[in-house]
């Protein structure tokens, strides 16, 4: 099945929620002629999948890679590419074995979609409801119609479960390696706090009306490559640095993370500390950034999630029985990709 790539339109947002707004704003293209309300991203036997659906997957991505390769390219182009095929491939799987196990009667209590929907918006908007319901309306979803994408998701969770429930349970050892593994991604993320270096330069410069948005990020590159050459961060952002933390070499301590904006925090979180991210793209310019101290949130204990953890490594023993039994569900599906 060859799937093409969706176009999606996502506004990237401030970076820094908690520093005052810059003077000017990157340009942001508005895209001209009529705008297409909702389309088809593809059919599985006959029952509809949106671009809508599609772009709302892909909006957090999207806005952390805008944010990461400012100038886009080559390599924002293939992780975009990737991204986009990977949301419409699970989104098609999806169909396909809902339609497989339609008769069985599968019932997820209204509670558990609740809790999934939290633990969604905590993983990729750091807990911020109102980020995520902006970008609900950004991509012309309704609550009750995202409501039902999650409730088809644990639906196939459940179903994927059973069909497969006859793999070897899990070991102990096997238990806490997983646990150990993916205990950080499972943590609370509102609590994770960071103090860090930073440089801004704006879009524009006031004290030099011929400085152009190309010319700032030319500058940006230039300063982060003297930091990786080794130059002092806090010397150059002295220097360079045009906000209200320059004069203190760009250092910001104890930050929450719910004080950033989610594509923001989960590049600067992602990065180690002492590395170099950067220049990422705001819209008032761009960023280079240091992580200084990183604090994460608290990880449940084993005990809590061990259903979880058991589930998950299950999952890992069947992995290749399911993509047989699914590989053959999608020749046999009528699948119409239109995207």
């Amino acid at each position: 099945m060859k799937i093409r790539p969706v176009l999606a339109i996502v506004a990237t947002t401030s970076l820094l929620t908690a520093i005052p707004a810059h003077s000017q704003a990157v340009p942001v293209p508005v895209p001209s002629g009529p705008v297409e309300v909702n389309g088809i991203a593809a059919k599985v036997n006959g029952r509809v999948i949106t671009k809508n659906q599609v772009s709302f997957m892909l909006a957090p991505l999207y806005a952390q890679l805008a944010t990461k390769y400012p100038r886009r390219g080559p390599k924002f182009e293939q992780e975009m590419k990737k991204a986009k095929d990977e949301i419409l491939k699970e989104l098609v799987d999806r169909q396909i074995i809902l339609d497989e196990f339609k008769q069985i009667g599968a019932e997820i209590k209204p509670h558990v979609v609740d809790e999934e929907i939290d633990r969604q918006m905590h993983e990729l908007y750091a807990g911020d409801e109102a980020k995520f319901r902006e970008e609900l309306k950004r991509s012309r979803l309704t609550m009750e119609g995202y409501r039902e994408m999650t409730r088809e998701k644990l639906v196939v969770q459940a179903m994927r479960a059973q069909q497969f429930n006859d793999a070897p349970p899990p070991l102990p050892d096997e238990v806490r390696a997983e646990y150990n593994k993916v205990k950080n991604t499972m943590r609370d993320t509102s609590k994770d706090v960071i103090t860090f270096r930073k440089i801004f330069i704006p879009a524009s410069d006031p004290n030099n009306p011929l400085a152009t948005p190309d010319s700032q990020l030319e500058l940006a590159e230039k300063i982060a490559k003297q930091l990786e050459s080794g130059e002092d961060f806090a010397e150059l952002a002295k220097k360079f640095s045009k906000d209200a933390y320059a004069e203190d070499g760009g250092l910001q301590e104890d930050v929450p993370r719910t004080d950033l904006a989610p594509e923001f925090a989960a590049i600067l979180f992602d990065t180690p500390e002492g590395g170099i991210a950067g220049p990422l793209l705001d819209p008032a310019g761009f960023t280079i950034i240091k992580p200084v101290d990183i604090q994460y949130g608290p990880a449940p204990p084993l005990g809590e999630v061990r259903k979880l953890i058991e589930e998950s490594v299950r999952k890992q023993k069947s992995a290749v029985q399911y993509e047989r039994w699914i590989e053959s569900r999608r020749k046999r599906a009528m699948v119409d990709v239109r995207i």
